[in-house]
This record gives structure tokens, C-alpha cells and sequence, in this order.
């Protein structure tokens, strides 16, 4: 093997956290083809036979992870990337990064297409393999399998380099296979692009970037769409400076993710449809996936903003009993109703977790929030545990990806 392959290679040498992020996919994957069986032609007899021995492996994988929750300790080796110092080290510029392949829209580079460039990088490589994406719309799926680890793309920008496609489930596409952009491949960087789908309000659930990337992350990117545009699907996942737009559950999955200085633009909906910012899908409380917004910007896009009947807009619902999400030091406007979460099935009300912490504007007022035995207004020691530092356990691998990020809480009070 042209590069050598090591434990560390494979998570953040914090055992107890990269085991229980692992265990909590897999979770996420059984699922996900017991919730598939609902669509498929097969008799009742067999669906529920094939449901039943899904679940006893959910099972068994659950009491695995409560294992590993009560047995190991949060440990991290030295030898992890100790020679980064300082959590703030700069993204290069795309001049100065050593590029390994080029696509152009106009062929006039290496290659013409996203995947093509994708098709060429090495597989089950521990050096990170840079793609630039020059300026263009190129209207095509991307899908970056498993076994391309450390893929980074470079665009020359939002709104400069947009992937775009139109997916849906109005067009005969299951969610999971509608995204634009999907990609499994670990330690995955995307920097200054777009990635849209362009089905529209009347699609359905037509995602746009599909991420089952362990420890990757969206820097400066455009994510645009209506229904289910952003699948944070699983494993650990961070979004700095991106926009993020959509109406109804627009930023849905199973991940372990944190959104940190992101503008999250609601749209408007179609009429009788409300917008939900959220829609977290952890199932088990022994799975420590969620969903962390920290000094964000939350206010609408210009559709929803300039209506005359604007959509009604809520942080949330919960999507599986045990969703988890927080609001931490962000803005949000007056686009937010009153009411802050809405209702998905009234007997998550008790076992989700949604927690506000410190955030300003109209829509932060938390008076007249739902009064549900999970819903929390967070004091600092509750807040800090759901930062980029705690949550994400961000020290130990963001600083090789030289994305900038905050890992507590600001100083500032708003």
C-alpha cells in the first residue's frame, strides 16, 4: 500500500469517542433499512421478519455502545497531531494549496467533471488529495464512496462554483438516493462552493448534500434547497461560515454535528406547510449524536422575508424520540415563532432534548416557548457541553483540516 496506514488514521485517538461515534452509525445505518421496508413490495410476512432481526442487531449494538460508555475513559495519545499548537491556524488560500487534480465546466483542465476527478484520487489514502473546482455550474451527481478518504475540494466560491441537480421524490427518487452531493469517504473537506437542488418546494423531500463523512467539514459553502436539503446523516460533521437554506426539515440526519457562524436561511413554503429548521433523528438515549448551532445567524432568505403571508418557522421538531438540539449565542430573527419547536409525535415530548443558551433577537425570546419536559433553557454548564471542544471533540482533529473555529463559548453576552 502506497501509504501507510495507521490506528490514528481511523478517528482522533480518543477511543472512548471515536468507538461510540462508530457504534452510534452503524445504529443509524440499521435503521435506515428498517425505515426503507416501508416502500418496498415485499409481503408483510417478510417485512416483518427482516424488521424484527434489525432490530435485534439495533439491540445488540446499543448494549455494545453502553459498554463502551461505562468502560472507557476520554483518553486522547500524545502522539495525536501534537505538533499543531493553536486551534486558529488559517485555511490556505487555494494558490497556495498543492492542488492534485483540476476540473473545469469548459474542459480546458484536467478533467471536466466533478467525478472524474473523484474516480482518480487514491483510494484508502492517508495524504489528502486536493481537487479544485474552478468557476461553473456543473450539473451532475457526485458520490464519494468509502474508500476515498481525504478528499478536500476548493471552489472559487459561493455562488462561483455551484454542483447542481434536481433530484426528488416528486421525480421517483427515495430520499437517500436524491442528494446532489453525497459522500462516505472519512476526513472529507469542502471549501468556498455550492451545492443546490433545484427540484423546488413542490419536490418533496429532495436533498442536496448528503454527508456519512467522518470527521468532515463544510467551510464558506452554500447548501440550497427546500425540503430536506442538508442529510447530516451520520458521524462527526462541522460547518463553519456556510449558508444553509430550505423550508421543511432542512437539516435533518443522525450526525454529531456542529454549525458554527452560519447563516440558516428559512424559505418560503408552500401554502398550509410551516418550516423546520431541525429535524434530528437520534433513537436511543445511549447515542450521543445531535445537533449543536453556535453563533449562528438565523433570519430568512429573501422569499420568506419579502411575503406577504411568510411560512410559519420553527427551530425544530423531532424527527426520532430522542432528537437533540441546541441553540447557543446565535441571532434570530422574528421569523421564529413564539412557540420555538413544533410537534411531531407527542410522545417524543418527554424523551427529546432541546436546549437555547444566551441567544438574542425577536425569535430568542423564550417565554412563550412549548412547555415540553424536554425542552430546556440552558444554564453555562449545560451550554458548554454541546461546544466544538466538548461535543464534537473538535482540539483533537480540526486543527490539521486549517479550518478556523471557536471551541467554547464567547465571552461576549448579547
Amino acid at each position: 500500500m502506497q501509504n501507510s496506514i495507521t490506528v490514528a488514521n481511523f478517528g482522533t485517538n480518543n477511543l472512548k469517542f471515536d468507538l461510540q461515534t462508530w457504534l452510534s452509525a452503524a445504529i443509524t445505518n440499521l435503521a435506515t433499512c428498517n425505515d426503507q421496508l416501508v416502500g418496498t413490495n415485499m409481503s408483510t410476512i417478510l417485512k416483518k421478519s427482516i424488521s424484527m432481526s434489525l432490530e435485534k442487531v439495533i439491540a445488540l449494538v446499543s448494549n455494545r455502545l453502553a459498554s463502551v460508555q461505562q468502560s472507557l475513559n476520554d483518553t486522547i495519545s500524545d502522539s495525536f497531531q501534537s505538533w499543531f499548537t493553536s486551534h486558529d491556524w488559517k485555511l490556505m488560500q487555494a494558490s497556495e494549496i498543492l492542488v492534485n487534480n483540476t476540473v473545469s465546466s469548459d474542459g480546458s483542465s484536467d478533467y471536466k467533471t466533478i467525478m472524474d476527478a473523484v474516480k482518480a484520487a487514491p483510494s484508502i489514502s492517508s495524504k489528502r488529495f486536493v481537487i479544485y473546482i474552478k468557476k461553473g455550474i456543473y450539473r451532475e451527481y457526485v458520490s464519494i464512496p468509502a474508500d476515498k478518504w481525504n478528499i478536500m475540494m476548493v471552489g472559487d466560491g459561493i455562488d462561483q462554483t455551484i454542483i447542481s441537480g434536481d433530484r426528488s421524490n416528486a421525480t421517483g427518487w427515495i430520499t437517500y438516493k436524491s442528494a446532489t452531493f453525497a459522500v462516505l469517504g472519512r476526513n472529507f473537506i469542502a471549501v468556498n462552493m455550492t451545492f443546490e437542488n433545484t427540484a423546488g418546494p413542490k419536490g418533496g423531500q429532495a436533498v442536496t448534500l448528503l454527508s456519512q463523512s467522518d470527521l468532515s467539514v463544510f467551510y464558506r459553502c452554500g447548501i440550497r434547497g427546500y425540503q430536506d436539503t442538508l442529510y447530516a446523516y451520520s458521524n462527526r460533521q462541522f460547518y463553519r461560515e456556510c449558508k444553509i437554506s430550505g423550508t421543511v426539515d432542512f437539516i435533518f440526519g443522525d450526525a454529531i454535528a456542529v454549525f458554527q457562524n452560519c447563516d440558516i436561511l428559512p424559505r418560503q413554503a408552500l401554502p398550509g406547510q410551516s418550516n423546520t429548521i431541525t429535524a434530528q433523528g437520534c433513537q436511543s438515549p445511549k447515542i450521543i449524536t445531535g445537533f449543536s448551532f453556535h453563533l449562528c445567524n438565523i433570519s430568512g432568505d429573501v422569499s420568506l422575508i419579502s411575503s406577504q403571508n411568510p411560512t410559519p418557522t420553527f427551530l425544530g421538531r423531532p424527527w426520532k424520540p430522542y432528537s437533540r438540539t441546541v441553540f447557543m449565542q446565535s441571532y434570530m430573527s422574528d421569523i421564529i415563532v413564539p412557540e420555538g419547536w413544533l410537534r411531531w409525535n407527542e410522545s417524543f415530548e418527554s424523551t427529546l432534548f432541546y436546549g437555547e443558551y444566551n441567544n438574542h433577537g425577536l425569535g430568542a425570546i423564550t417565554k412563550k416557548r412549548v412547555k415540553w419536559i424536554g425542552v430546556h433553557v440552558l444554564d453555562f454548564s449545560q451550554a458548554k457541553h454541546y461546544t466544538v471542544s466538548q461535543f464534537l471533540k473538535g482540539d483533537s482533529w480540526l486543527p490539521s483540516t486549517g479550518v478556523p473555529y471557536d471551541g467554547g463559548l464567547a465571552s461576549k453576552r448579547f
